[in-house]
């Protein structure tokens, strides 16, 4: 049975990076993996994006029931996407079996130093520069960011490099779903 790991943290934690780089390990591993990228299916979705939670709900909800089907057709799935609010995950979490929630942890400064360096195809550019101006609503700076209260992983990436937190993602779903099927 198909799973569906949503990766959650602060803008700029490495909840992209890390994704990517577990899809890399799990399909060496002959797992296939289906990663649903929040900044790029908003541009589909909103492309004159407000970020108002109303506006929020609706794209969260949307993502939720993508990774749903893409999983009742038999095709793993990770989100990347901060989904600010327990709410939204929680959702998920209601309509997937098999979901689980990975939070990627960082501190606000770190993720701030990160974003400003990032090369991301379809994240928006200078995020906590334009928070700090009130040009954007941004999780963990201006709009609340609610931390997972029992995350099923957990990495920290100011104690583990890209490798080990990959790494230690990947052998974890491993161990969640692939051993267990």
């Amino acid at each position: 049975m198909a799973w569906v790991m949503w990766f959650t943290g602060l803008p700029g934690c490495g909840k992209t990076t890390i994704a990517d780089k577990v899809l890399t390990i799990l399909s060496e591993k002959g797992i296939r993996v289906r990663i649903l990228q929040l900044d790029e299916i908003r541009r589909a979705i909103t492309p004159k994006p407000k970020y108002t939670e109303e506006e929020r709900d609706i794209v969260y909800a949307s993502l939720a029931y993508m990774a749903k089907l893409l999983a009742d057709e038999g095709v793993n799935v990770i989100i990347d996407a901060t989904a600010n609010r327990r709410r939204y995950r929680d959702f998920a979490r209601l309509l997937i079996p098999n979901f689980a929630e990975v939070f990627i942890r960082a501190p606000l400064p770190v993720c701030m130093e990160r974003e400003a360096k990032r090369k991301a195809k379809f994240s928006p550019k200078d995020i906590y520069k334009k928070a700090a101006g009130e040009k954007a609503a941004v999780p963990g700076v201006n709009v609340a960011y609610e931390e997972p209260l029992s995350p099923e992983i957990e990495v920290d990436t100011t104690s583990m490099n890209l490798e080990e937190s990959a790494g230690f993602v990947a052998y974890r779903i491993l161990d969640l779903y692939v051993s267990k099927s």
